[in-house]
């Protein structure tokens, strides 16, 4: 009775196939597998731990855990579909920007990375890690040129990067040079490198520092150092930080963490038989009012290195506000009140200046500064680099709004050269009936009286016209005895003026295509 119904009746019932669904949750499991692994760097022997199976056994007892080799291949081939589609979105990009650095991994080896950064069709900024190619040559530009050369070549963008943004080192400016790009310091870098180099002006602040780096490392070195001030903290979760010569603010971070932690450490130091120096009162002193300093720095930092947004315009406004700060508590509130701070504040306000002038000095952020409606000229520290930077925006816009007014002249121009079949110039005969109906009759230059306002197919049009209505509204004000003109002696200069230029306007209009085109 079972084979008889599973015969005749079973088939024709319709029933999943279970071979699809299990291809389907295979793809789905690997998938997952793929960007576990891509998301948290996971190497492909995570798959080989016994751990890692046992949990994938627990989960799902069907699923077949791919070999290292087959993961392998799986992230490859989800890179090259990764790249495809960044590729076909940087495609429609018309410009693009790339930042660069090259960085040394624990196992010391360079490494030289290349960054895209690029505005899409909904005005939102994404990023692009072009790559990270191992570098063992020589660190010359020649050769990271050829690098970066040959990245902007495969992701055709050669022809569109507008700026390539690096750190101040010699090598690459000269790369930025040989690249024929537009360079720009990372502000980031600069002003970490301010900070130093203000620093190392400090005899007093450099003693503190290297103190205070002995302590941390000796805490950091020490399994019953460290354990010791574990017990001293008790409920406390908080670790010392190191300083570190290539980290941005790790000097900041040492600093503000052992003041934070200022009497933790200090009783463990006096509990542990050691010959490291503990900081003193003044020392710690010295250290807040250090963190006072460098704080507008940290934030400064942090809000330019966000990749989100368009930092551009808030670089001269930033630094603005960072000497502003530094002016305040040394010069107006006087928080500042040992030589090693004043000595640091004068030290900063004194290289930032410097660097603001420079800033201030460079088209690309000027502009970008005047067009953010936050700022305009309200983020300008000199008041002559701000009238400079507005003199080359209005020139700029100046030349935008020529080239919109000269692209339909120049489309006529082309209308006037294509229409005419000979070499001679076109006479009322010439054009057929239908188009001369259609064109305005323009009167001479010497007649009193102006062409219609409808005479839009010279050259000098647009502006001709545009002069026109204006002095057929000033000739019916004066015909009703309302005329502006009379009302000031500036406004009547101004008419005078204005009647000139339109003088010279009908002499352009008549002289470039009167003979073309009004007849």
């Amino acid at each position: 009775m079972l084979r008889h119904f599973r015969a005749l009746h079973e088939t024709a019932q319709p029933q999943n196939n279970p071979t699809s669904t299990q291809t389907s949750r295979k793809q789905m499991v690997d998938e997952a597998l793929v960007n576990m692994v891509i998301k948290d760097s996971q190497p492909f022997s995570v798959v080989e731990d016994e751990g890692f199976r046992g949990l994938i056994h627990a989960l799902d007892p069907s699923y077949i855990i791919p070999n290292r080799q087959a993961l392998k291949k799986m992230v490859a081939l989800k890179y090259e579909e990764a790249k495809r589609k960044a590729k076909a979105e940087m495609e429609k990009a018309t410009a693009v920007s790339l930042t660069s650095d090259m960085w040394t991994s624990i196992n010391t080896d360079a490494y030289l990375a290349i960054t895209c950064h690029y505005i899409d069709d909904s005005d939102k900024m994404n990023t692009v890690l072009l790559d990270v190619e191992k570098f063992p040559d020589r660190h010359t530009a020649e050769n990271m040129a050829l690098v970066k050369k040959n990245v902007m070549m495969e992701w055709a963008i050669k022809d569109k990067v507008k700026c390539l943004v690096t750190d101040a080192a010699a090598n690459m400016i000269a790369c930025a040079k040989i690249l024929q790009v537009r360079h720009s310091v990372c502000i980031a870098h600069a002003l970490n490198t301010m900070v130093k180099k203000s620093f190392d002006q400090v005899p007093a602040l450099c003693d503190i520092r290297n103190k205070a780096k002995k302590v941390v490392t000796y805490f950091r070195s020490s399994t019953s150092a460290k354990e010791m001030l574990t017990q001293v903290q008790k409920e406390m979760n908080s670790n010392l930080v190191n300083d570190v010569e290539t980290r941005w603010n790790s000097t900041l971070h040492m600093l503000q963490r052992l003041h934070e932690e200022r009497q933790t450490v200090e009783a463990s130091l006096a509990s542990l038989k050691t010959d490291i120096a503990p900081l003193h009162a003044q020392d710690y002193e010295a250290i807040q009012q250090i963190l006072c300093v460098l704080a507008p720095f940290h934030l400064a930092t942090v809000e330019l290195s966000e990749e989100k947004r368009v930092s551009g315009s808030k670089v001269i406004p930033l630094l603005k506000m960072i000497h502003y700060s530094l002016l305040v508590n040394h010069c107006i509130f006087h928080k500042l009140t040992l030589a090693i701070a004043k000595e640091l504040t004068d030290n900063l306000i004194r290289r930032l200046r410097e660097h603001i002038w420079n800033m201030e000095s460079l088209s690309i952020m000027t502009m970008a500064t005047l067009l953010d409606p936050r700022f305009k000229t309200l983020g300008f520290l000199n008041h002559t680099k701000m009238t400079e930077a507005v003199k080359r925006l209005k020139a700029e816009c100046a030349n935008v709004i020529r080239a919109e007014d000269e692209r339909p002249s120049t489309s006529s121009s082309t209308q006037s050269t294509e229409a005419p079949s000979s070499t001679q110039q076109p006479t009322p005969s010439s054009i057929p009936p239908e188009t001369r109906a259609a064109w305005p009759v323009c009167q001479p230059p010497s007649s009193s009286t102006y062409p219609p306002v409808n005479c839009s197919l010279c050259p000098a049009g647009p502006t001709y016209l545009r002069w026109v209505q204006r002095a057929e509204e000033e000739e019916e004000e004066e015909e009703a005895g309302l005329s502006r003109t009379r009302s000031s002696p500036r406004r009547a200069r101004f008419s005078s003026l204005r009647r000139a230029r339109f003088s010279s306007l009908r002499r352009a209009h008549f002289n470039t295509s009167g003979a073309s085109y009004c007849v």
